[in-house]
């Protein structure tokens, strides 16, 4: 079967997931040379569609298409091109994608609408390599901290010290920040990552809101030791607390609607199998879809994690990586895609996100909406993520119906 859009789109998705920091798995983190190739190929899709293309100073790869009023606040649509480790193909970029194939139907029939459009390839959604996320879409949302320069990766290397290395100013970074009243709206569109869709037998849904998160750095210190020496009982082992930390995150984000907590990464050191961990690191991501009970299981976590520490003589230390809020999408766009669904001759339901998206960091500068599309049995950030082609088709179609019939609203 040939589809209108979900044809070409797949094979450049497939083309996207080759380019990667591994021969072994999808992996495409902020500041690469394979973040570039993934921008430099989207900047190409880009101008064939018919666009002018810009790399900002944050590193984003924004196409612009030209209204007939170029005074108007622009749409702008897209999503992020960098992914987790072991990612899947689909994760942010059919987000980016999607876009190129509606404005590329509209210059083909030569259509021009009275405002601008502008598709975003946002850097460092996931905040793989740094642990903060959201750096592109900060930027452009004029909320970027300068602070986020200091972190640094695992290899020590800070995200100032990559800036320069891929070629741009960190001093520069916000500079890419929109005016107030410059964006009429941002829509995105997005794999669910979740199962709700496919258990209702539907291809696309309406986002409601995107659930807050805050994630922290944990690192504590103990005494390395002999494995084979130091009795049980006089052990400062790092790694065990952070064990039963992860244990406690586990049990205090079980049975409430909506709270999700996740130990992600957790590092033992010295590394070697015959000695007691004398220091370990771990990541603590905690969501919900209201920020009340994300803060009160925040607070929960990190008491509970000084009093394991404080129990086995253990020093901690807490780093918040990351902060944001619950966010609405905005009425009007959840109408608006609703109504560009059903004019697919489709049913739809609306459903909030438990993910992270650059459309909440997007939320101070201009309203925000989403569109989800169902995902094979709900799973993401996996490299068996995967989509059937006559959902990408629809979906495609009813972004295309979104972006035609688009009014800017109050």
């Amino acid at each position: 079967m040939a589809f209108r859009f979900a044809d070409r789109m797949l094979a450049q998705l497939d083309e996207l997931g080759r380019i990667s920091e591994s021969p072994d798995f999808l992996v495409r983190t902020f500041l690469t040379p394979e973040q570039k190739a993934a921008h430099e190929k989207a900047a190409q899709w880009m101008r064939e569609a018919g666009m002018s293309v810009e790399h900002d100073s944050a590193g984003n790869v924004v196409g612009r298409y030209e209204g007939t009023s170029p005074d108007a606040p622009v749409l702008m649509l897209g999503s992020h091109l960098d992914t987790v480790r072991n990612a899947g193909k689909y994760d942010g970029m059919l987000g980016v994608i999607a876009p190129i194939a509606c404005i590329a139907d509209l210059n083909r029939r030569g259509k021009r609408l009275p405002f601008t459009i502008e598709v975003v390839g946002f850097v460092n959604e996931e905040g793989t390599r740094f642990g903060s996320p959201m750096t592109g879409s900060r930027a452009i949302a004029g909320t970027f901290d300068p602070a986020m320069l200091e972190a640094k990766d695992r290899n020590g290397i800070s995200m100032g010290e990559a800036y320069k290395a891929y070629g741009l100013d960190p001093a520069k970074v916000g500079s890419c920040a929109r005016k107030p009243g410059s964006v009429a709206a941002f829509m995105e569109l997005h794999i669910e990552q979740g199962p709700v869709l496919e258990h209702n037998n539907l291809a696309l849904g309406v986002v409601t809101a995107i659930s807050g998160a805050r994630r922290h750095r944990v690192e504590v210190t103990g005494l390395a030791g002999h494995a084979g020496t130091v009795p049980m009982g006089q052990r400062q082992d790092a790694l065990l607390a952070a064990a039963e930390a992860a244990l406690f995150i586990e049990k205090r984000c079980t049975g409430t609607p909506t709270l999700v907590g996740t130990v992600g990464m957790m590092e033992a050191l010295p590394g070697a199998m015959n000695v007691i961990p004398g220091m370990a690191r771990f990541s603590v991501d905690i969501r919900a879809s209201d920020d009340a009970t994300r803060d009160a299981a925040i607070d929960d976590v990190l008491r509970e994690i000084e009093a394991i520490c404080a129990r086995r003589k253990l020093k901690v230390s807490v780093t918040e990586l990351y902060n944001s809020t619950a966010t609405p999408c905005h009425p009007a766009l959840m109408k608006a895609a609703e109504e560009a669904i059903r004019a697919q001759g489709v049913e739809t339901m609306h459903l909030p996100s438990g993910a992270g998206h650059d459309a909440a960091t997007l939320a101070p500068l201009c309203p925000i909406g989403m569109i989800f599309m169902r995902c094979t049995k709900g799973i993401s950030h996996n490299p068996l993520e995967a989509v059937l082609p006559e959902d990408v088709e629809l979906a495609t179609a009813a972004l295309l119906h979104f972006i035609e019939n688009f009014r800017t609203v109050q």
